[in-house]
């Protein structure tokens, strides 16, 4: 089964699920027990108005013989306080559900604004917020299943001159679209997080540096097309991409930096191990 950090983290639907048949299944315990009290309440006062209005009871052959002696005030009094105990049970059981409605409220509006924390608004993929709890869970699983892990460090090429010459509407737009690019590059396992300004991060898991040359050039490939139906009128878009594949002892930071160092690199056109290796297949 593929590993999808989408799904895994943060666990959206889960959690809201979670929590939701936890709190439901402690109020609707509160729910029983309030019934159970009012129920068998209303047992003993039945018990024992039948015992005032009824104190004598004559069973004879064919039929029962009742003599009814009670005041009005007891009468009254007894039929107010089963009144006041099903007024109760009803005012009660309108908290509840107003408990119910206003934690089921609650929980996603609480859960709605910890997901946008992790996500980028305008490009709509990961923020750099999100980089560590999702990086721990590619290399936690790399590590338990012994897969490789790959990490790609993408960054617009003279991207402030989009802004310059068509305005920062324009370069938003940009960014948004390339994200795009990005995301239809990748599996549905994979991740893409902007990492800063017109920079982006891509982690492929179970991906070796050299199968990561496949996504790399469907990247460049996606980039390429969508030079030629944009309207950024004698401007073409590029983009350097650098790669590098985690190892058992590394940390993030040294990976991101492995990957920082190839995409200046090839940026800056230095051929280094590993690129040439790409650049062939």
């Amino acid at each position: 089964m593929a590993f999808n950090p989408k799904e895994n983290a943060p666990r959206a639907a889960d959690t809201i699920l979670s929590k939701l048949t936890q709190e439901f299944h402690r109020r609707e315990k509160r729910d029983w027990e309030l019934c159970l009290i009012v129920t068998i309440s209303g047992l003993f006062a039945s018990f024992g108005l039948l015992c005032i209005l009824f104190p004598t009871v004559f069973r004879q052959p064919s039929d029962l013989h009742f003599e009814i002696t009670i005041s009005k005030w007891l009468f009254l009094g007894i039929l107010s306080l089963l009144i006041l105990l099903n007024t109760y049970m009803a005012i009660r059981r309108l908290e509840l559900r107003r408990a119910r409605q206003n934690l089921v409220s609650t929980t996603i509006q609480s859960e709605l604004i910890r997901l946008q924390s992790f996500t980028d608004p305008l490009t709509e993929v990961y923020n750099r917020r999100s980089l560590d709890d999702m990086a721990a869970q590619f290399i936690s699983r790399a590590r338990r299943m012994k897969e490789p892990l790959t990490f790609l460090l993408i960054d617009l090429d003279h991207f402030k001159e989009v802004n310059t010459r068509f305005g920062h509407l324009t370069g938003d737009f940009v960014l948004a679209e390339f994200a795009g690019l990005l995301r239809g590059a990748t599996r549905g396992c994979d991740t893409v997080v902007r990492y800063g300004g017109d920079e982006f991060l891509i982690v492929l898991g179970n991906t070796t540096k050299q199968d990561a040359g496949v996504v790399v050039r469907r990247i460049l490939d996606n980039l390429s097309c969508w030079n030629k139906d944009s309207n950024l009128d004698g401007l073409e878009l590029t983009a350097s991409v650098g790669v590098a594949e985690w190892e058992e002892g590394k940390t993030l930071d040294e990976v991101l930096d492995a990957a920082d160092q190839d995409m200046y690199a090839i940026k800056n056109h230095v051929v280094k191990p590993g690129t040439a290796e790409l650049d062939s297949k």
